[in-house]
């Protein structure tokens, strides 16, 4: 693993855990530390110019959100990237889960939690547009990536049950697939769906409200499975 020295890769603020982990997290989004290839927490560190605690936790955190796997004796290594069998069963997932915490959170809304979604989605259209100019790296569309997730876990937040909210959290994990919708420039569609999800959960009703997150999963599955065909 060859690590290339920059501003890009290093933390802002080198003592801070949530820098490293920010740090880390690029270096994998970027495919610099290469699906299945080991992540060495001495030579991030190095690299990093860090000592080998926040790197510690920063893998230990990524482990937990699904993008290292650490296996016994031989340390993390960075999760593979989805295939289209992959990607098939983790749409599943969401297409059982999130139209019914959508349905469950509709009318369990109140005024502030509907504004966030509001400034949400119009960050959305900003960011993404912003990012169709970058070098289709993590720092041109991560902020994108953090509203679209940010978006669907207060829904699920407010469904009323907390297994199902962790459940659809951890489904977020993949965000690998993120590089493939701005490689392919199709991430308008995602921020207009969100609105129409968020029309619906101000209508109060729950049967539209879980129609329209279902159809943004369809869509959603549609773009990125025609993207992933389209880079192999």
């Amino acid at each position: 693993m060859t690590i290339p020295s920059g501003e890009h890769f290093l933390p802002a603020r080198r003592a801070l855990a949530d820098d490293v982990y920010d740090a880390v997290l690029g270096l994998l989004m970027d495919q610099v530390i290469e699906p299945g290839s080991r992540a060495s927490i001495d030579g991030i560190a190095r690299q990093l110019n860090v000592s080998p605690t926040p790197v510690r936790e920063a893998l230990a955190r990524l482990e937990s959100e699904g993008l290292v796997v650490k296996k016994a004796l031989k340390g993390y290594t960075a999760a593979p990237l989805l295939d289209s069998e992959g990607l098939r069963q983790l749409f599943e997932m969401r297409r059982l889960l999130e139209p019914y915490a959508t349905r469950n959170a509709a009318g369990e809304l109140d005024a502030e939690t509907l504004q966030q979604l509001e400034d949400l989605c119009e960050a959305m259209h900003r960011s993404g547009q912003a990012a169709q100019t970058g070098e289709d790296r993590f720092k041109d569309y991560k902020d994108f990536a953090n509203q679209d997730a940010e978006f669907h876990r207060l829904i699920a937040e407010h469904s009323g049950n907390a297994l199902l909210a962790d459940a659809i959290g951890r489904l977020r994990s993949h965000m690998h697939q993120y590089r493939i919708y701005f490689k392919h420039g199709v991430v308008d569609e995602t921020a207009g769906e969100h609105e129409a999800v968020l029309k619906a959960l101000r209508s109060g009703d729950p049967a539209s409200a879980e129609k329209a997150m279902l159809d943004h999963i369809a869509k959603s599955y549609a773009r990125i499975s025609a993207s992933l065909d389209g880079a192999e």
